[in-house]
């Protein structure tokens, strides 16, 4: 069991997060005390789980059932040559013990599907989705609505991402429901409409971006501070170093 006082190391590592103000020493005990499922120890799942491992989140779930491939370190980082051939979530988790030795990591060798997300997600207090397929997005923003999880949902293309929370079991300011998955997106695209990274591309360091500010976002609802991007889609266009954001409601 992890406790909620920081050590004497623990208060040099984190220095920097607990002069701040909005976070201090209680922001960093929560982060401490928190339990954050990760979906993917890709492209997206690498900076997440590389920051809020930094950051001293206490718990970190992984999810993922494949193994490192040489074609995968052109974006996730968090794998190198040395581990080509071992199962992600046991690369992650050595390298995680690298970065910082204080947070506790639980691996899931799995491919979260509707019949195991609610049990899984139910075991966690935020989840970062990172998946790269519409079944495990559906089914992971699905178990998240029914167990009253927030959901930190990301996805790119060959050059552009997006980025929203999703807390559909709370209201809004306006006092309606937050929108849900399905009010930004009812239904999956056909199969094959939209093609894979390994078939269209994808630029390595895209998926940098749009997973740290995945980990912005979790760190934002752990320690209670900010406006998370509820209700709101971020766009990022690399191409042209442009940000958008899409207001969207529930249906």
């Amino acid at each position: 069991m992890i406790t909620t006082a920081l050590t004497n190391e623990e208060l040099e590592r984190y220095a920097r997060h607990i002069v701040l103000p909005e976070i201090g020493g209680a922001g960093q005990q929560r982060l401490k005390r928190a339990r954050v499922l990760v979906i993917g120890a890709g492209g997206l799942g690498a900076p997440v789980l590389e920051y809020l491992a930094a950051a001293g989140v206490g718990t970190l779930g992984i999810v993922d059932d494949d193994s490192v491939s040489l074609s995968n370190l052109q974006r996730q980082v968090i794998h190198g040559t040395d581990t080509v051939g071992m199962a992600k979530t046991d690369s992650a988790k050595a390298a995680i013990a690298r970065i910082n030795p204080n947070v506790a990591v639980e691996l899931h060798n799995l491919r979260l599907k509707a019949d195991n997300a609610p049990a899984l997600v139910a075991r966690y207090d935020i989840v970062v989705d990172g998946s790269d397929n519409f079944e495990t997005r559906y089914a992971a923003a699905d178990a998240c609505a029914a167990e009253k999880r927030p959901l930190v949902h990301a996805a790119v293309g060959r050059f552009d991402g997006s980025v929203t929370v999703l807390k559909p079991f709370e209201t809004g300011a306006d006092g309606r429901p937050n929108p849900s998955y399905r009010d930004l997106f009812p239904e999956p695209p056909p199969p094959g409409l939209v093609p894979s990274c390994a078939v269209a591309g994808v630029l390595g360091v895209l998926t940098g971006v749009v997973g740290t500010l995945q980990a912005m976002e979790a760190i934002k609802l752990i320690a209670g501070i900010g406006e998370p991007l509820v209700g709101r889609l971020l766009l990022y266009d690399a191409l042209t170093a442009r940000f958008d954001t899409i207001r969207y409601k529930r249906n």
